[in-house]
């Protein structure tokens, strides 16, 4: 009779902890799933704000009649680049194109250089949302990671702590730190 209870103790022992070992894996599946999502929605919001200015220097070519109006822009298409250094050299494009702006009052008098510059505000927005929402996660997900007990099923997953969105270094040679 001793023998039957023990048994069946290490028996309900063990689907305890593998209902843990189980619902913890979920939330680590969930915590990914989330942040994948996350990635493709700035990267969407990225191409957006690539494809206004984009379209911006075109207009602004043609309304000054100039020619080659931020040409590093095309380059960056040819660039392995990760979201971080996207967002950044995006940056560095919407400044110069409010740059051109202030030094030309009459493109605000152009109704297509207010709409890409409607957009780029609304981008800029869209992208900030992104960017807590992404840093949100990435926060619940480097705690599971760290912790214990959930960080037993981490590293028996080989679950790594991932890098805030506004965490990259940009001085080193690393590209690899943002999944796409």
């Amino acid at each position: 009779m001793n023998v039957i209870i023990y048994v069946l103790m290490i028996f309900i022992l063990l689907c305890i902890f593998l209902m843990w070992y189980i619902l913890t894996y979920n939330k680590y599946q969930s915590y990914i799933i989330r942040i994948n999502e996350a990635e493709a929605n700035i990267d969407s919001t990225l191409r957006k704000r690539f494809d206004l200015l984009s379209k911006s220097t075109g207009i602004i070519e043609t309304a000054l009649d100039q020619e080659e109006i931020m040409p590093e822009l095309e380059k960056l298409k040819n660039k392995k680049l990760t979201n971080f250094d996207l967002d950044r050299k995006l940056l560095d494009f919407i400044n110069e194109f409010h740059t051109i702006m202030e030094a030309n009052p009459t493109l605000k008098e152009n109704e297509e250089v207010m709409k890409i510059l409607v957009g780029l505000n609304e981008s800029e927005i869209e992208i900030s949302a992104l960017r807590k929402y992404y840093n949100d996660i990435i926060t619940d997900y480097n705690k599971c990671v760290r912790s214990f007990p959930s960080n037993v099923i981490g590293k028996l997953s080989r679950y790594k702590i991932r890098a805030y969105f506004d965490g990259k270094n940009m001085e080193d040679e690393i590209v690899n730190d943002f999944k796409l």
